[in-house]
């Protein structure tokens, strides 16, 4: 099996097949084994497990994961691609190819057929504009997952592993490290992709809590108060949550609640971590049981 994973043979098939890039796809198809390797090896395949692969491009990372997976699965969304696909994987028996959107593929459907219904390991060149809702919306639903290793934009790998206190700490901060411990793999420079892109990438591995770190009663709560405490990230924490639509709560249960935390009064939601978010919204909830209970009496 030729092997895609450098610039003559990407162009090589590109020309071949006038293959044109999309934009709205956010296609950059990697070049540089070196990184192909680590992608590989950090998320820790071996020949027990099953990949989803999401978005395979011409099939370079592919080829890889069918030599290191029992499994591969690869969800691509541009029809363009599929015929390309057939071609370079035709010599990877374990690799199965489904034309379609990953936010409306059935993964728990791919993870009950493929691999018994065990987590999934999930591997992905991400296009940068889609990166936050394939990721959520993966471990949202709820499917069986082992890890998702993944290449972002700089910007957002920083963004996911942030502390509290720090520039690049936010909601999707707090998301993802609710759901996953991330560890950032390597830096990938714009050199290692055709077509270049403007921006730096990572590779950055997130490895799925087998429970929750915290714990919360409501965890749609939670996620409100996160997303409440960033949308309005330089006015205090108190403010911001006075000021959702999402959010329903008088401004002195508000206060009360965040004195309860024994942090400042005009503290900022940057500076509370997710085991106080989550303490926040228990406490919140608790006064919202007592309410309901007094209106029952």
């Amino acid at each position: 099996m030729e092997k895609l994973v450098n610039p003559q043979k990407t162009i090589e098939v590109i020309q071949k097949n006038e293959f044109a890039f999309q934009k709205r796809f956010g296609q950059n198809f990697l070049v540089d084994a070196r990184v192909l390797d680590k992608i590989i090896q950090s998320a820790g395949v071996t020949k027990e497990d099953c990949v989803l692969e999401v978005g395979p491009g011409i099939g370079t990372m592919t080829q890889a994961l069918s030599e290191a997976a029992r499994q591969v699965v690869a969800v691509e969304i541009d029809d363009h691609l599929i015929p390309i696909l057939q071609e370079t994987l035709k010599e990877c028996p374990n690799v199965k190819v489904i034309h379609g959107d990953i936010l409306k593929t059935d993964v728990k459907a791919i993870a009950d057929e493929y691999n018994e219904g065990c987590p999934l390991h999930v591997i992905a060149n991400l296009p940068y504009y889609i990166t936050t809702p394939i990721i959520m919306g993966l471990f949202e639903s709820g499917v069986p997952l082992k890890s998702i290793t993944i290449m972002v934009q700089k910007e957002v790998a920083d963004r996911m592993k942030a502390e509290p206190g720090t520039k690049d700490y936010g909601a999707l901060s707090l998301a993802v490290q609710y759901y996953a411990e991330p560890y950032l793999v390597a830096n990938v420079p714009p050199n290692c992709f055709i077509p270049r892109p403007n921006v730096g990438s990572a590779v950055i591995r997130l490895t799925r809590h087998e429970q929750p770190p915290v714990q919360v009663a409501d965890e749609k709560l939670m996620f409100r108060l996160i997303r409440a405490a960033f949308n309005q990230r330089r006015k205090t924490l108190a403010n911001s949550l006075n000021n959702s639509p999402e959010l329903f709560f008088p401004k002195e249960q508000i206060q009360e609640a965040i004195a309860a935390l024994d942090v400042s009064p005009s503290v900022r939601g940057e500076a509370l971590s997710l085991e106080q978010f989550a303490q926040l919204a228990n406490l919140l909830s608790k006064k919202r049981v007592q309410v309901s209970e007094e209106e029952k009496a």
